[in-house]
């Protein structure tokens, strides 16, 4: 080895590790998001468990039918919104690709042709081969980064398939209910149109009042508005679930008279949970791209390595200028940002910054996500406590009702006296059957908010 060779290579041993202590000291050390988040979970208490819980593997297996698997599957393929967020997790794969390509080295082709009055025409080709070297690891941050970016669009398109599952099913029991508090308000109206005939008959064989007539004529009327109103609702509802599944037309399905059984799915511990749940696993993968992508901001303030290597020929024609005696040079370019006003270090205290935004935004889908267990396990045992009340209401008005009818025959009691009898007879019939909808509602929201995903 000569001289010059050895003070050019012993540069080069001094020159390597100031740019290594200068990388250490502009990178920052970010906080541990992942021990904050851990902690974050430990402080949730315990959910409450009840003894009738089912192990169900997906959301869609909470209720006992198939009746609506149709639905579902239409939704899936229609729904704009969900194709919306498929649409966005292509984008995030091809983002990927382009990353992945600054990683790997550049090839370009020319070709020239000059004709003029003083020289002889001449043709050139070159060739050019260019090579970010990534000395930081910033392009490699760069590609994890577009890889969180897919994990976090997958999850998100995971929740909203959930989300779309759950509100058709949900407005699938909606349709039920209403058809069934249309039937209820029928009976009443078909109740109170005999109470109304009974008492026509009496008026005129002189046993009656006028008062008792109007009275009578008045409860129907309003009990016919209501079958128009809930009639109405019934068809407001079906246009929702025409939107929700993405049709334009009116979609072709069957409506049990029952409701069906939807079981309490199975109540794991409150971090099992958590980490179920599709949108908290996207928040945090949105906090570990956000931070790759502070790593590279930081590191765009330090020297970048280019390579490139140029194989070029000119000839006296296209044939000659194809590389048969080609001139090839090889450019090494160590660059370094030295003054841009401070742009590069505010865009890295940003991303810094962004990053800090991300983990917040995590902080309240957890809050989110604990409010929404707890929210529907209370519900569950307050609906419950609620509808064994409304049941031995309705079991004691139902009685009380078959005398009130004998005893109005009798002329012991008024037609005042027994229309508000049948009037809270069916209105707790309409209540305790809202009730037992609102439990079965409860239950698709609790299986969604512990994470239950649909069955593909």
């Amino acid at each position: 080895m000569n001289v010059n060779s050895r003070q050019h290579y012993l540069k080069k041993l001094v020159f390597l590790p100031l740019l290594m202590l200068t990388a250490c000291s502009i990178t920052p050390e970010q906080p541990d998001y992942a021990a904050l988040i851990s902690a974050e979970q430990q402080r949730v208490e315990q959910w409450q468990n009840f003894p009738q819980q089912t192990d169900v593997a997906y959301l869609n297996d909470l209720i006992d039918t198939d009746m609506f698997d149709g639905l579902l599957q239409t939704a899936m393929q229609s729904n704009p919104s969900l194709q919306q967020t498929l649409l966005t997790l292509q984008i995030r794969q091809s983002q990927l690709t382009q990353a992945s390509a600054e990683k790997r080295p550049i090839i370009s082709s020319g070709f020239s042709a000059l004709n003029s009055s003083d020289t002889d025409a001449s043709f050139g080709a070159d060739l050019s081969v260019s090579w970010q070297a990534d000395l930081w690891g910033k392009l490699a941050d760069n590609e994890r980064a577009a890889e969180l970016d897919i994990t976090e669009q997958n999850l998100l398109y995971q929740s909203a398939r959930d989300t779309l599952a759950a509100e058709v099913m949900q407005v699938w029991l909606t349709l039920i209910a209403q058809q069934r508090a249309i039937n209820i308000e029928q009976q009443r109206n078909d109740s109170l149109q005999q109470t109304e005939s009974f008492i026509l008959q009496r008026y005129r064989q002189g046993l009656g009042t006028l008062e008792d007539l109007d009275l009578a004529r008045s409860a129907v009327a309003t009990s016919s508005a209501r079958v128009e109103s809930l009639t109405e609702d019934f068809r407001q509802q079906s246009i929702q679930l025409k939107t929700l599944i993405g049709q334009v037309d009116n979609p072709q399905f069957d409506l049990p008279e029952d409701y069906p059984q939807v079981v309490i799915p199975e109540i794991d511990l409150p971090r099992q949970s958590l980490n179920r749940r599709p949108d908290l696993l996207a928040a945090y993968a949105a906090i570990q791209a956000a931070s790759a992508r502070t790593e590279v901001a930081y590191k765009d303030l330090l020297p970048s390595l280019n390579l490139q290597a140029v194989l070029e020929d000119v000839g006296s024609s296209p044939r000659a200028s194809l590389f048969t005696a080609p001139v090839w040079s090889l450019l090494g370019q160590l660059t370094a940002p030295l003054y841009q006003g401070g742009q590069l270090r505010a865009e890295a205290e940003i991303s810094e910054l962004d990053t800090a935004i991300a983990y917040q935004q995590y902080r309240d889908t957890l809050l989110n996500a604990v409010t929404e267990i707890e929210q529907a396990l209370s519900q569950e045992q307050a609906l419950l406590k609620r509808q064994q009340h409304i049941e031995t209401a309705l079991a004691s008005a139902e009685n009380n009702l078959l005398q009130y009818q004998a005893n109005y025959r009798s002329g012991l009691f008024t037609i005042l006296d027994l229309l508000t009898v049948q009037q809270q007879t069916y209105d707790l019939q309409a209540q305790l059957d809202d009730l037992i909808y609102q439990r079965l509602l409860n239950r698709i929201s609790l299986g969604l908010a512990l994470g239950l995903e649909v069955r593909a």
